[in-house]
């Protein structure tokens, strides 16, 4: 079960993961060495699942994000292993999600630029038939959360 400053100390992580011990322990009200432990427990319990970098998507050429819609005409099990393989293999696809009603998926699709997604599009289509394919082209990011709310847990 977790406390405040289990809570609090998971939101200062999800905002910075390389934030100092001391500071962290400072901003909870305990020692360095109980926050240490505490941030163990943490990771020990699977509340910290992993630690991992954030990559400037600007620095990295990846500015432009594309959503994609699929319909799908099958869903039988060899399709949707073959699925999940073929988008696997993409490395500009970043998220997928299965849907609820008229849509199966959608894709999150980071690109240099709108003209690459012809070439995401044609390794997609040759690994899987797909029945129907929509993309919208984001023209600005309005909310994008960086970590998970903590009152939950």
């Amino acid at each position: 079960m977790l406390d405040d400053r289990d809570r609090k100390i998971l939101s200062l992580l999800q905002a910075d993961a390389e934030t100092p011990v001391g500071e962290l322990a400072e901003s909870v009200a305990l020692s360095p060495s109980a926050c240490s432990r505490r941030i163990a427990r943490l990771k020990a319990e699977g509340y910290i699942a992993r630690t991992t970098a954030e990559l400037d998507r600007s620095k990295m050429g990846l500015p432009t994000t594309v959503f994609v819609i699929v319909r799908t005409g099958s869903h039988a099990a060899d399709w949707l292993e073959k699925f999940h393989a073929a988008v696997a293999a993409v490395p500009e696809i970043v998220e997928v999600h299965r849907l609820t009603g008229n849509f199966d998926y959608i894709l999150k699709i980071v690109l240099p630029n709108v003209e690459h997604y012809d070439v995401v599009y044609k390794q997609l289509v040759c690994r899987i038939e797909l029945f129907d394919m929509s993309a919208y082209i984001s023209m600005e990011t309005v909310k994008a959360a960086r970590g998970l709310p903590t009152n939950y847990a």
